[in-house]
């Protein structure tokens, strides 16, 4: 006779295991102990096994008899039931290891060695907030184009450029999931030309004769302090944006006029000293009054503990009427442009732009820091800063040895 829900509700434990059978092998074992468990008997080339369908009440008569059905279907196959169980637990596991949002977090930690810490962050973030929520719980195969055409407009409508980032770090994400064997396509390939053209803002120099132009204008500049100090302690420094941005006061050693940047700071991962002009110490000197509770030079407005926007630069000559003309990596093409114009070697030049050797060869040999050169250079730049400022434009004139550099 079939069970029904009445009867198995009202059977009793006994001092021994109690079975009642429901049919095709499907029986309710009732233990001593109170414990309901359904098993189902069956034989696999004459010889009998049981298997262990689950427990009641969480899963009830009809239930039970749909599994039943299921794993009959299996024994009819010479599968066996438990086997097929235990296969797909194993699938669904690595289903869920190769979700989107894995192999991303797998993509993370993989480049974070040779990312600076801003570029981890910025990439970490752009997961958090537009990637992850849209796919990050799908299976990086079932990840189609569409989806990520979606994610790609979204940003876009918000900041075009970071849509394009977005674009090429999914596309990374994918090559990941490729080579490791998690996905045959990379959907990101016919999207290339989805988004519209972003055109790059100059980066052309500044004429020295420009300099006081635009000194006189960020002295106008109506920011906070600290933020007209960050512009004009790159234009001295010659740093790039992230790594002004990013500097802390225990790098600053204002007594030795050094400021050291550690490796993971760098884009090209290798630590790097720059010589302070009398001129930056001064200011730095008069923002330590400022900020020097923080353990940034040039801290958030909203937490004070970690550093400014990376965007500062660009939102400050922006108010100061050149947008389009220029751009802060400009800067650095700026005193490139110029101190090579004045003569400097470029080997001085290239060390103090934190430059890589292109020729592999020299560079293996070539690690000197010309320290004393570039601090007597980065003086001679400063001099003519100060100059600007006072509104003379008059080249410093110097002797220091022809030579082409890049910016």
């Amino acid at each position: 006779m079939s069970l029904t829900d009445t009867r198995i509700r009202a059977a009793k434990p006994d001092s021994k295991p109690i079975k009642l059978a429901d049919g095709n092998g499907l029986y309710l074992e009732i233990r001593p102990n109170g414990v309901k468990l359904w098993r189902y008997r069956y034989r696999i080339a004459g010889k009998e096994n049981l298997y262990a369908v689950g427990r009641y009440p969480e899963i009830g008569l009809s239930d039970a008899r749909e599994l039943q059905r299921e794993a009959r279907k299996l024994v009819k196959k010479g599968i066996h039931p438990a086997h097929q169980r235990k296969l797909d637990n194993i699938l669904q596991a690595t289903e869920h290891a190769n979700t989107f949002r894995a192999v991303a977090e797998e993509w993370l930690a993989q480049s974070k060695p040779d990312w600076t810490a801003r570029t981890y962050e910025q990439r970490r973030r752009l997961l958090d907030r537009d990637i992850l929520p849209a796919i990050g719980n799908l299976p990086i195969r079932q990840v189609v184009p569409a989806h990520i055409l979606d994610i790609l407009k979204r940003i876009e409508k918000r900041a075009p450029s970071f849509a394009v980032v977005a674009r090429q770090a999914i596309g990374s994400i994918f090559s990941l999931a490729i080579v490791t064997l998690r996905a045959e396509t990379e959907p990101t390939a016919p999207l290339r030309r989805s988004l519209k053209p972003h055109k790059a803002a100059t980066k052309d120099p500044l004429a020295q004769s420009d300099l006081p132009g635009f000194m006189a204008k960020l002295e106008i500049y109506p920011g906070h302090f600290s933020n007209k100090v960050a512009l004009k302690f790159l234009f001295l420094t010659l740093a790039r944006s992230n790594e002004v941005l990013g500097a802390r006061w225990d790098e600053i050693d204002l007594d030795k006029a050094l400021w050291r940047i550690p490796a993971e700071r760098m884009k090209m991962r290798e630590a790097h000293t720059i010589p302070l002009q009398r001129q930056a110490v001064e200011l730095l000197t008069r923002l330590e009054g400022v900020t020097s509770k923080s353990p940034c030079l040039f801290p958030s407005r909203s937490n004070f503990h970690r550093p400014a926007s990376l965007g500062l630069f660009g939102k400050i000559i922006t108010r100061m009427g050149y947008a389009g003309r220029f751009t802060p990596h400009g800067i650095r093409v700026t005193g490139s442009t110029i101190l090579n114009e004045m003569g400097f070697r470029s080997d001085i030049i290239e060390r103090q732009l934190a430059h890589t050797e292109r020729n592999k060869t020299r560079a293996a040999y070539n690690r000197a820091e010309y320290l004393a050169e570039r601090r007597d250079m980065m003086q001679t730049w400063a001099d003519l800063i100060e100059d600007a400022e006072r509104g003379n434009s008059v080249v410093v004139a110097g002797q220091f040895g022809q030579s082409a550099g890049r910016a």
